[in-house]
């Protein structure tokens, strides 16, 4: 007998029910997701979706998995590396659920927009590229879809980012407004990159849990981002619970501002207001151009 034959969702769902009731794991069966970076919080999030029963999804990367993947990536083995995530993480997928129908898409995405939108409402952003995230989120807009997403943070984070609230360059003050995705060169996306890192420090305790040293290489060019499984891997859970908190139209406390897990003092961390924000960001600036004075 094979997998599919012996396969029954049923039975593959059953210990859901409690968390979610007969009618919403039939909503969380037909709901289509759209999985943008399937490496790590990304390929996390869906991992955890397919679980839970998500049977429709479209994957996209442009990458191959390296040994530095096994780290934190829950697609990641020895047998998958310099393989196409979107290959593994398919073939892992219905490792899980047979009958799952997933999409599969590489470099070509980023132009498949207007096509794959307007059929999937629910996308996670699972990806660092800043110019390919700012076409996402313009075109998510355009297209009424949410984008559930993190911030780049040595703690867990996420954000849900609805059609008619402020795209994450606004918010933010990145100096892509105004241009086109495509014109977005490495030293502005740099830019932006250092405008998420001075909001990230000025909204958590993030610069508490990492080697700031380390972090200043990192600035500087010197060295890869540093992550870690346990933060990767829950903030793509946090992630995956959202995206199921929009399936099944379950009020969220995450808005597009997203708050921070603090898993090293069980806290929940939200976005600073009114001086405490001014006064922590001026201290922030500060550290920031004291980091990056060496490059």
């Amino acid at each position: 007998m094979n997998a599919a034959t012996a396969f029954d969702y049923a039975d593959f769902t059953q210990r859901n029910i409690g968390f979610v009731s007969e009618a919403e794991q039939v909503r969380l069966r037909h709901t289509q997701v759209f999985v943008c970076g399937v490496g790590g919080m990304g390929g996390a999030c869906l991992q955890s979706l397919v679980r839970a029963g998500v049977s429709r999804v479209a994957i996209a990367d442009i990458d191959r998995f390296e040994v530095s993947n096994l780290n934190r990536q829950v697609f990641a083995f020895l047998d998958t590396v310099g393989v196409d995530k979107v290959v593994a993480a398919q073939h892992q997928i219905h490792q899980i659920n047979p009958t799952a129908q997933v999409e599969t898409y590489g470099g070509d995405w980023i132009e498949r927009l207007d096509d794959l939108l307007p059929h999937h409402r629910i996308v996670v952003n699972g990806m660092d590229d800043v110019a390919s995230g700012v076409q996402l989120y313009r075109k998510a807009r355009d297209h009424g879809a949410t984008v559930i997403d993190a911030y780049a943070s040595p703690l867990p984070s996420v954000t849900v980012v609805g059609p008619q609230d402020p795209r994450p360059e606004d918010r933010l003050g990145f100096p892509t407004r105004g241009l086109a995705w495509t014109d977005i060169t490495p030293a502005i996306a740099a830019q932006c990159g250092l405008r998420e890192i001075a909001y990230v420090m000025t909204h958590s305790s993030s610069r508490r849990h990492i080697d700031m040293a380390i972090a200043a290489e990192f600035l500087a060019g010197k060295r890869n981002r540093m992550s870690f499984a346990p933060m990767v891997i829950t903030t793509g859970n946090l992630m995956c619970f959202e995206a199921i908190n929009l399936a099944l139209g379950r009020a969220s406390g995450a808005d597009c501002r997203g708050y921070f897990f603090n898993p090293w003092t069980a806290t929940i961390e939200r976005p600073k207001v009114g001086p405490a924000a001014w006064i922590a960001g001026a201290m922030v600036r500060r550290v920031l151009q004291r980091m990056t004075d060496g490059r």
